[in-house]
C-alpha cells in the first residue's frame, strides 16, 4: 500500500465528483478515518496531504493526543460517544460529529462551559431508521437542532448520516439527498443564532462521490486511504 498515492487518488476523485456536480472542490473536506490506526500511519497521513484526522473510539484519540501523532491536522470525533467520556474529548476536537440526543448535547455543553469555549458540533440523523446504528429518527431533527441552538458553548454546525452500505453504486443517492433537505430545512428556519450550520458530513469509501454529488461538504474516508483495517482491540 503507497498512502501518498491513495490520498492523491482520493483527493483527485473528491474533486472530479465535486466539479461534475457544478460545485468548487475545495467545498469539500476530505476527513481520513484513523479508527485502528497506529501513531505512525496517522503521522504519515498527515504528511501525505491529509489535513482532518477523524477519530471514533475515545481511547484512540486520547492515546494519539498524547503521542502528537495529529501534529498539522485538525481532529474530529466521528464515532459514538458516550456521556461519561465527554470530559475526553470536548475542547480536544474541532468538531464531534454524532451528537445524537439531548442528554449528550446538554453534557457536552457543561463540559464546554468549564472549559470557557464553544464546542462544535453536528447532529447524527439514522437516516436509513437501521436499529442497529446510532442517531436520531428525522422527525426528532427540529427539537434537537432547537435544543442545540439554546446551549450558549455549543455552536451547531451542521448534519451527519451513515447510510446502509450500498449493494450497488447510486444506492445511498436518496439518503444523501434527504440528507441535504434536511440541511436545507433547519438552516430556513433559524435566524438570529450563533451558529454557522453549513457542514453535510455524509458518505465514505464506497459511495462518497455520490455523497458529493448530492451537496456533501465533508467525506469521511479509510479503507480507500489505509487498506482493509487491521483488527481491532477490545474497547476500554
Amino acid at each position: 500500500m503507497d498512502l501518498s498515492q491513495n490520498v492523491k487518488a482520493v483527493q483527485d476523485r473528491i474533486a472530479a465528483a465535486a466539479r461534475a456536480a457544478g460545485r468548487d472542490p475545495a467545498s469539500v473536506t476530505l476527513c481520513a478515518a484513523t479508527k485502528v490506526q497506529t501513531d505512525e500511519m496517522v503521522r504519515a497521513a498527515v504528511a501525505a496531504g491529509i489535513r482532518v484526522c477523524g477519530e471514533n473510539r475515545v481511547q484512540e484519540l486520547t492515546a494519539h493526543l498524547a503521542a502528537d501523532a495529529y501534529a498539522g491536522a485538525e481532529v474530529h470525533f466521528i464515532g459514538h460517544l458516550q456521556t461519561n467520556k465527554v470530559r475526553q474529548v470536548v475542547g480536544r476536537v474541532a468538531l464531534i460529529h454524532s451528537v445524537d440526543s439531548e442528554r449528550l448535547l446538554r453534557a457536552i455543553d457543561a463540559q464546554a462551559d468549564k472549559l470557557g469555549i464553544i464546542q462544535d458540533i453536528l447532529l447524527e440523523v439514522n437516516i436509513a431508521r437501521e436499529e442497529s446504528k446510532g442517531g436520531i429518527l428525522p422527525e426528532q431533527l427540529p427539537a434537537l437542532a432547537e435544543a442545540a441552538l439554546s446551549c450558549p458553548h455549543v455552536r451547531l454546525r451542521g448534519l451527519m448520516a451513515i447510510p446502509p452500505v450500498a449493494a450497488l453504486p447510486g444506492d445511498n443517492r436518496k439518503y444523501f439527498a434527504g440528507m441535504r433537505h434536511f440541511l436545507v430545512d433547519i438552516i430556513g428556519k433559524m435566524s438570529d443564532n450563533h451558529s454557522v450550520v453549513d457542514c453535510l458530513s455524509m458518505g465514505m469509501s464506497g459511495d462518497y462521490e455520490d455523497a458529493i454529488a448530492e451537496g456533501a461538504t465533508l467525506v469521511r474516508v479509510g479503507t480507500a486511504l489505509f487498506g482493509p483495517r487491521p483488527p481491532m482491540s477490545p474497547a476500554h
